[in-house]
């Protein structure tokens, strides 16, 4: 399975999905214009990915601001991640990363980890 790959711009995400080390990295500032649009073909590459995927697969999150639309589509792509949790397919590691300073993202990433069926293990980053 190939890869899916996207540089970051000053409104979105870089996205890093590595099917071979089953790290998936979302990085960065998610504001796009239209975020159901941005996040599709990433909610798509988890099927897809789902089918066959590696026994670990880490989701890592450092996003330094989301929109409430990108809120939304984020919780879209967990919901995907999620069924292959249960399934038993894949056992899932949501990593959220944040800045040691910024509270609305620690606060965001408890919100996630409240209503996913997946651990989430909370990062403080200093900076």
């Amino acid at each position: 399975m190939e890869n899916f790959v996207l540089e970051g711009t000053p409104k979105s995400p870089r996205v890093d999905f590595n099917a071979q080390t089953g790290i998936l990295l979302i990085s960065g500032r998610s504001i796009p214009e239209n975020a159901r649009e941005f996040y599709r073909p990433l909610i798509e590459w988890v099927e897809r990915y789902s089918d066959q995927p590696k026994p670990k697969t880490i989701f890592d999150i450092c996003l330094e601001y989301f929109n409430t639309s990108s809120s939304k589509a984020l919780f879209d792509l967990f919901k995907t991640v999620e069924n292959m949790h249960i399934s038993g397919k894949s056992t899932i590691l949501v990593k959220w990363k944040y800045e040691n300073d910024d509270w609305e993202m620690r606060d965001a990433g408890l919100e996630y980890s409240r209503i996913i069926q997946i651990p989430v293990e909370m990062i403080e980053i200093e900076v």
